[in-house]
């Protein structure tokens, strides 16, 4: 008997079990994170060429057409608490300050010197009561306005126009900042929609750093991208996984240019036979909610229902407020591609947060910043600031799952170049993969413009 998971026939998939996993019902979140199933759009089956991962044509115009046209995500709040806290941070060629306000308000612009092009400051974070360039000593405000040219009467052209440097839009949404390189970028209401009812409910402003690391891969920033955008591969590179999440059972949802998927955690994969103990990963799972494995009677199948009941009932008095999330918000990981480049793992108790930068000039790199991120319980005092850490893939462990899933990158991103791979063959559980890359076309060649043969 033919059974279908999530629009998939099972018995032509390498399944071992048919699971029906309990969802939610929409009729019951109210107004917090939606969890109706998004309609899947209509995106056909062609090959997405392999060019556009390491063609420096393609690249130039994804700067041109992308990169200088979205909301990009700068930072923390919390890192910019207090007048003249600043966070530098580079995005391809360029560089950005942004910087609190006297007033409390949040400014962001260019990084660099209007006299000769020197950078005011390095990537990373500060305090400062204004920026002077250390090569001749020109000073600009937190606002980014010129406030001293020394012997600026030897400049017979005057200063630069305005005095000031080029003002770039930016806000502070969710505990995060966001800016853009075009002054003229459409409203972040609108391009941030429908994320807001999705991703407010978890209150990322009561959670804490836990991890700030960047990391320099071998690879284009898509082919990083790609590899957060399905399930697909858990059963090739993280067999481990499949005790600990069901990789089958997948919800995706695609909404305008962003998207997410649902999978259910502390859950067996139908790939593999129910275990008869409960697995390591699991155990973990339920001691992290306050549980004791020695003690559960219950079935391994049940346990992702009885650790939101448990949770439901007794986070209060663990100091953390779950009112506005759902009971599969409190197991399950829900993730986002937040158009261009960030991925989002988003849990009742930590987010785990990618940042995928483009390098400047080599469409055969990228920065891989992983930014993560604890539920500080009410009462609890707030940990220091976790130190910036920064190095290449291999110098040192990123984790098991994270480092399973960088070792293949660079292998990827050369088989890509290959004269004998044309494109990617893209099936129905990577259909992230295949909306990700009409969202791109969309901002490269226009909605519906994209000719055949173009990369």
């Amino acid at each position: 008997m033919k059974r279908h998971v999530m629009g998939w026939d099972a018995a032509a998939m390498d399944v071992k079990r048919v699971v029906d996993v309990p969802r939610v019902d929409p009729e019951t979140t109210g107004n917090g994170t939606p969890v109706e199933k998004a309609p899947d759009p209509e995106l056909g089956t062609a090959l997405i060429p392999a060019e556009r991962y390491y063609s420096p044509e393609f690249m130039k115009l994804e700067w041109e057409r992308v990169w200088t046209k979205v909301w990009l995500l700068g930072g923390r709040t919390d890192d910019i608490r207090e007048p003249g806290d600043y966070i530098c941070t580079d995005i391809g060629k360029e560089s950005v300050l942004i910087v609190r306000q006297v007033d409390g308000s949040v400014r962001c612009f260019p990084n660099v010197c209007l006299h000769r092009g020197n950078r005011l400051r390095p990537e990373g974070r500060g305090n400062a009561e204004n920026f002077k360039c250390m090569y001749h000593h020109w000073t600009y405000g937190l606002d980014g306005k010129l406030e001293h040219i020394p012997d600026i009467c030897t400049f017979f052209q005057g200063g630069p126009p305005g005095m000031t440097a080029t003002p770039l839009p930016c806000v502070e949404w969710n505990s995060f900042v966001w800016f853009s390189l075009d002054p003229e970028v459409e409203p972040f209401d609108d391009f941030i929609a429908p994320m807001r009812q999705h991703l407010e409910p978890y209150h990322p402003e009561r959670m804490a750093w836990k991890r700030d690391i960047t990391v320099e891969w071998d690879c284009n920033w898509k082919t990083s991208v790609d590899a957060f955008n399905e399930t697909y591969h858990v059963q090739g590179i993280h067999p481990q996984l499949k005790w600990y999440l069901d990789d089958i059972n997948v919800q995706i949802d695609c909404y305008g240019k962003h998207s997410r998927y649902l999978i259910p955690f502390a859950a067996i994969s139908p790939r593999v036979a129910m275990p008869s103990q409960i697995p390591p990963a699991i155990h973990e799972i339920m001691v992290n909610a306050g549980m004791d494995p020695a003690e559960y009677e219950g079935r391994v199948s049940d346990i992702r229902r009885d650790v939101q009941l448990f949770k439901r009932e007794h986070g209060a008095e663990q100091g953390k407020d779950y009112s506005e999330l759902n009971d599969d918000q409190l197991t399950d990981d829900y993730h986002y591609l937040i158009f261009p480049n960030i991925s989002v793992n988003v849990h009742a108790d930590d987010i785990m947060l990618f940042r995928q930068r483009p390098h400047a000039s080599d469409p055969n790199k990228m920065y891989y910043d992983i930014w993560m991120f604890e539920l500080v319980p009410e009462g609890e005092e707030w940990p220091e600031r976790v130190r910036h850490q920064r190095f290449r893939h291999g110098d040192k462990t990123i984790g098991q799952v994270l480092d399973q899933d960088a070792f293949n990158l660079p292998t990827v991103q050369q088989g890509m170049q290959s004269d004998h791979f044309p494109g990617l063959w893209i099936g129905d559980q990577e259909l992230r993969i295949r909306h990700f890359h009409s969202a791109l076309d969309d901002y490269i060649y226009g909605p519906g413009k994209k000719q055949p043969g173009d990369i």
